[in-house]
């Protein structure tokens, strides 16, 4: 069960770049959820697999231990990044999620998680279960301000 929920069900044991399917597939179930709910069910679900992916990072994993396999912390940090478009469209009345923001939130993501700047490089490096899960917290908080900066660049506000 654990491992199950570690992997989203397998799709960490995808190659190449088993974060960045988990990504694509977190986008499109964010999409969906949006879809369905709006921003607070997205918000919602985010919450749930943050809390159930610190329980599971808890027990199935050691400390210094982060298999390419595990996966909800993408789940988790890519919802957390798409929450910040999705509350600003959602604020507008918006039942969809109009491109780009969608492809920005998962640019932007998978830009932070890889690389890895300032405090989520801090976060990775902790070499434990906690870590595991808020490098890609961090790296969806980065990714939703640079997300939001971004489109108000885009539409003239913050020129």
């Amino acid at each position: 069960m654990i491992r199950a929920v570690l992997t989203v069900g397998g799709i960490g044991y995808l190659r190449p770049a088993s974060g960045t399917w988990a990504s694509a597939l977190a986008v499109a179930v964010g999409l969906g959820l949006h879809a369905l709910g709006g921003f607070p069910l997205l918000a919602v679900a985010m919450v749930i697999v943050t809390a159930v992916g610190f329980w599971a990072c808890q027990r199935g994993l050691k400390a210094g231990e982060d298999p390419s396999e595990v996966v909800i912390d993408e789940v988790a940090g890519q919802w957390l990044a798409l929450c910040f478009p999705s509350f600003a469209f959602w604020n507008m009345g918006l039942d969809h999620f109009p491109y780009p923001g969608w492809v920005a939130a998962f640019v932007f993501f998978r830009l932070f998680d890889v690389w890895k700047p300032w405090v989520i490089g801090w976060a990775d490096r902790r070499n434990d279960p906690a870590g595991v899960m808020l490098d890609d917290l961090l790296a969806g908080v980065a990714a939703g301000i640079a997300v939001i900066i971004a489109a108000g660049v885009a539409h003239g506000v913050l020129l």
